[in-house]
C-alpha cells in the first residue's frame, strides 16, 4: 500500500488543498462576528499570535503524523503506538459525522446562489424566506444531492486529478473574489433613517481598530477563548483531515514552511471575510453593530437583506454565494478525503468503491439533519435540532477531545522527538522549542478551555 500511495505533485498543490480545507464556512460566518464583538483589532492581534503558536503546533502535529506514517487518521495512531489506535477511531468518526450535515448546508448555499443568479434576491431578503426553505420537503434534499455529487465526484478523480487540480483552480478564484468583494465593501455608503451617512470605512474601524474601552480581565479572557475556539475550529485540526493530507506530502517538501503557508492563507481569508462583511453590514444597518450576527442567520438572513439594500442584489449576491460555495466545496472535499483515505488504509479497499460506499452512507446520514427542520422537527434535545446535535457532538466534544489526546500522545507517549525527526527530514525545525512548550504545557490547557466553553455555550449556560 505504501509504495502505491498517491502524493501531491508539489508544494503548491498541498498548500492550496490544505488551505482550502481550512478556509470554510466558519471563516465567513463566525470570524467577522467575533472580531466585531471582541474589540476589533484586539481580537485580530490575539488571533494572529495564537495562529503562530497554538495553531502552528496543532497543524504541525497532524501533518507530521500523516507524513510519518503515510496513513489516514484511522490507522496512523496505531502505527505509531498500538495502544492509541482508539484516538484514530475518534479522529475518523469526526469527519464521518461532519460531512453529512456540512453538505446539507452546502445545499443551502447552492439554493441561494441560484436564487440570486436568477434575479430573485428580493425574495431571499424576505423575513421568512430562509425558514420556509429549510422547512420545505423536497428542495433541500435535491440541493444537498447536487452539492454532494460535486464533492464525491472530485474525490473519485483521486488525489492528483481530483483534490490537487480542483484546489489549484478553486483557491485562486476564491482569493480573487474575496479580495474584490472586500474592496467593494469598503466603498459602500448609505443614508440612515436619522439622515446620517454610514460608510464601509466606518465599519472597517470596528473591525481593525482595537477597542480597549471597558476592557477588564474577565473580558480579555472571553476574547482569548473566542479567538482560541475560532482558530481551533478553522484550521481543520483534530478532524483527521491534515493527517490524511499530510500522508500525501512528499518527504522532501518543507513541512514547517508549508504549515506556515496554511496559517497565512487561513488567517488572511478570515480577515478578508471580515472586510467583506463587517463594513457592508455596518453601512446598511444604520451603524447598528447588533445587526451583525453569526452562523446561518448572518449568511442566509442578514446578508441577503444587506444585498437588497444596496440595490445590486443580483450581482453582489451571486458573486458572494459562489465564493461561499467554493469555500464549502474545498472543505467538504477534504472532510470526505479523510474518510476515504482511512477506510482504504484500514481495509485495503479500492478507492473508487470506497468513495461510492462512503458517499452513499454520508448521503443517507445527511437526510436526517435536513428532515430535522420539517417532518422530524420534534426530534430535539435541549432545543437542538438534529443538525445542531451532530454539530455539538463533533465541534464541542469530539474535536477538542481528539486534540487533547493527540497532545498527550505526542508529548508523553511517542515523545516530541518523533515529530522533530519528521520535520527535519525536509528542513531545520526553526520553531522546535516553541513547539515543545506548546504541545507539552500550553496547548492542552487551551484545548480544555475550548472544550469547557464550547459545551457550556452550546448548552446555553454561557454566551460568547
Amino acid at each position: 500500500m505504501e509504495e502505491k500511495r498517491n502524493s501531491f505533485g508539489g508544494t503548491i498543490g498541498f498548500v492550496l488543498a490544505a488551505a482550502g480545507s481550512a478556509v470554510g464556512l466558519g471563516n465567513i460566518w463566525r470570524f467577522p462576528y467575533l472580531a466585531a464583538k471582541d474589540g476589533g483589532g484586539l481580537f485580530i492581534v490575539i488571533y494572529l499570535i495564537l495562529a503562530l503558536t497554538f495553531g502552528f503546533t496543532l497543524l504541525t502535529t497532524d501533518v507530521a503524523i500523516g507524513r510519518k506514517t503515510k496513513q489516514g487518521p484511522l490507522t496512523a495512531y496505531s502505527k505509531l503506538h498500538k495502544g492509541f489506535g482508539y484516538v484514530g477511531v475518534l479522529s475518523c468518526l469526526v469527519p464521518m459525522l461532519i460531512l453529512p450535515y456540512y453538505c446539507a448546508i452546502g445545499g443551502w448555499v447552492i439554493k441561494y446562489f441560484i436564487v440570486f443568479l436568477t434575479g430573485q434576491g428580493n425574495a431571499a431578503a424576505a423575513d421568512n424566506y430562509f425558514t420556509s426553505y429549510i422547512t420545505s420537503d423536497i428542495s433541500p434534499i435535491i440541493m444537498f444531492l447536487v452539492f454532494f455529487i460535486l464533492v464525491a465526484g472530485t474525490i473519485l478523480l483521486g488525489v492528483n486529478k481530483g483534490i490537487e487540480k480542483s484546489s489549484k483552480v478553486i483557491m485562486p478564484i476564491l482569493i480573487i473574489l474575496v479580495i474584490a468583494i472586500a474592496i467593494f465593501s469598503l466603498t459602500l455608503k448609505s443614508n440612515a433613517d436619522d439622515g446620517a451617512v454610514r460608510t464601509g470605512l466606518e465599519g472597517l474601524k470596528i473591525l481593525v481598530v482595537p477597542d480597549l474601552k471597558g476592557l477588564t480581565f474577565g473580558k480579555f479572557v472571553n476574547v482569548l477563548v473566542d479567538a482560541m475556539g475560532q482558530l481551533f475550529f478553522s484550521l481543520s485540526v483534530a478532524m483527521g483531515i491534515m493527517i490524511a493530507y499530510g500522508s500525501y506530502l512528499p518527504k522532501d517538501s518543507d513541512l514547517e514552511k508549508n504549515v506556515g503557508r496554511i496559517e497565512l492563507f487561513d488567517t488572511a481569508i478570515a480577515i478578508l471575510a471580515g472586510l467583506m462583511i463587517v463594513p457592508a453590514v455596518f453601512a446598511f444597518s444604520g451603524g447598528d453593530q447588533s445587526a451583525l450576527g453569526k452562523g446561518p442567520s448572518l449568511m442566509f438572513v442578514t446578508l441577503p437583506k444587506v444585498f437588497e439594500s444596496m440595490g445590486m442584489a443580483t450581482v453582489i449576491g451571486s458573486v458572494f454565494f459562489i465564493l461561499v460555495l467554493l469555500a464549502a466545496l474545498t472543505s467538504s472535499i477534504s472532510i470526505m478525503e479523510a474518510i476515504v483515505s482511512s477506510l482504504c488504509d484500514r481495509f485495503g479497499w479500492d478507492r473508487n468503491k470506497t468513495t461510492i460506499c462512503a458517499g452513499i452512507g454520508s448521503f443517507l446520514f445527511g437526510i436526517p439533519p435536513i428532515l430535522g427542520y420539517n417532518v422530524w422537527d420534534k426530534a430535539t434535545l435541549g432545543g437542538m435540532t438534529i443538525l445542531d446535535m451532530m454539530d455539538f457532538a463533533t465541534n464541542s466534544i469530539l474535536m477538542p477531545i481528539c486534540a487533547l489526546l493527540t497532545c498527550i500522545f505526542v508529548a508523553y507517549v511517542i515523545g516530541v522527538n518523533s515529530i522533530h525527526d519528521e520535520v527535519r527530514i525536509s528542513s531545520a525545525f526553526k520553531r522546535q522549542k516553541l513547539f515543545d512548550i506548546m504541545i507539552k504545557y500550553v496547548a492542552p490547557v487551551f484545548i480544555v478551555a475550548i472544550l469547557i466553553s464550547s459545551i457550556l455555550e452550546a448548552l446555553g449556560i454561557i454566551k460568547f
